[in-house]
């Protein structure tokens, strides 16, 4: 599951000048490695889900094994935090010895940062597994909610929406498109939710409603200040206000984020989910979490999908040290423990039909589970619309739904 995006809007005349030449240089890899030994890495991530986190320890066991390198775990609710912090420091004259080395972020935070000069790089094509996501054949992993990250982020991890049911509740077809969803909450009130905005999950919700509803979607790939937002969005509007009194709770209360979603299901009190991360329903019956009667599957036409990143900011003092984390997150090794379902579930980012057989092997499960998506099940994925839809689409929610 891709970082939990916040939007962070920096007015033009915050901007400073650009800063100090960059340390060390990614291409002299093996000095690289030589300046990381006993570094500690501060790394900025979301730690909303144990799996989650539990990887990153392992990260850090791994890392402090082979390169004498300390990962520390910056637990954080909102990627946006990290992303002011780093702004903070630059306002204050802080331009090299900054309190984050390495962010996990992508969209919203990723343009914010990239356009204000708050990162250090190009560093991406540098790194030695990166040439493991075949990038020529993969353009996903160059591109961040349709802007190009020029060796800015690293790419660590796959995210698409997929949903997950209880077929002990829904015995027949669960619903294949947003529009019969809404047929489906109907039939079946207060089984179905989605999270509360600004979440990011609800937030990624709120995107594929409007990719299915809306008449001009080619506006959604564009800045939204250049398109008559209220026109493109009326639809979505429409669609919640007939959504929301058959939702949880009738609408009134929603849950914290996904984890608090599959909380839910687990519990029995919903029959329909989704999730970012499409091996999470599996991962989670695995682990008790979820029945074993849960199935995944995707909405016809395909759902939205994004790559999750890792970044460093202009003013880590740890570069070297966060260079060698973010390469190390791109081996074999790390990208297979990190799809384990026993320990996070999360897709690989390597294109493993360009592998050799060995590599290959190192992804193959165990064993079949029956809350797996079918294989091809990922394979039309929608585009996410540019980044600024995201707050824009937050901030009208709150405005409708909430009041301010």
């Amino acid at each position: 599951m891709p970082a939990r995006p916040f939007a962070v809007v920096i007015p033009f005349a915050l901007l400073l000048a650009a800063p100090l030449q960059a340390t060390p240089r990614p291409g002299d890899w093996e000095g690289v490695l030589d300046e990381a030994r006993g570094q500690t890495v501060y790394w900025s991530a979301w730690a909303g889900d144990t799996r989650t986190n539990r990887y990153i320890e392992w990260i850090n066991h791994r890392m402090r094994e082979l390169h004498d390198v300390e990962v520390v775990h910056v637990k954080l609710d909102d990627t946006g935090t990290a992303v002011s912090r780093v702004l903070a420091e630059r306002q204050a004259g802080n331009l090299d010895d900054g309190s984050i080395d390495l962010i996990w972020l992508n969209g919203e935070n990723f343009a914010a940062m990239r356009a204000n000069d708050l990162l250090f790089g190009p560093f991406a094509d540098s790194l030695p597994h990166f040439a493991l996501t075949f990038p020529d054949h993969n353009p996903e992993v160059l591109t961040d909610f349709t802007l190009p990250t020029e060796g800015y982020e690293s790419p660590w991890g796959k995210a698409q929406i997929t949903f997950y049911y209880d077929s002990a509740d829904i015995e027949d077809t669960p619903p294949e498109s947003i529009e019969a969803l809404l047929g489906w909450a109907k039939a079946n009130p207060g089984r179905f939710t989605y999270p509360r905005i600004p979440d990011f999950t609800g937030s990624t919700f709120l995107k594929q409603a409007l990719i299915a509803l809306a008449e001009d979607t080619d506006a959604l790939y564009s800045h939204a200040e250049e398109s008559d937002f209220e026109a493109v969005t009326e639809p979505l509007w429409n669609y919640l206000d007939e959504l929301h009194p058959h939702l949880w709770r009738r609408g009134r209360q929603f849950p914290a984020n996904g984890p608090g979603m599959l909380r839910l299901v687990g519990d029995g009190e919903l029959s329909l989910a989704f999730t970012f991360n499409p091996s999470e329903p599996a991962a989670a019956v695995a682990d008790f979490e979820l029945p074993a009667s849960t199935r995944s599957y995707v909405l016809d036409g395909g759902t939205l999908g994004n790559v999750h990143f890792v970044a460093i900011p202009f003013n880590s003092p740890n570069k070297a040290g966060a260079l060698v984390v973010a390469d190390f997150l791109l081996s074999p090794e790390a990208q297979a423990h990190k799809q384990d379902l026993a320990v996070w579930g999360d897709p690989t980012v390597l294109d493993l039909t360009r592998v050799d057989e060995a590599t290959r092997a190192l992804f193959t499960p165990e064993e079949e589970n029956p809350a797996m998506l079918p294989p091809g099940a990922l394979e039309t994925t929608l585009a996410e619309p540019h980044p600024s839809w995201m707050g824009a689409l937050q901030r009208a929610w709150q405005v409708r739904y909430v009041g301010n």
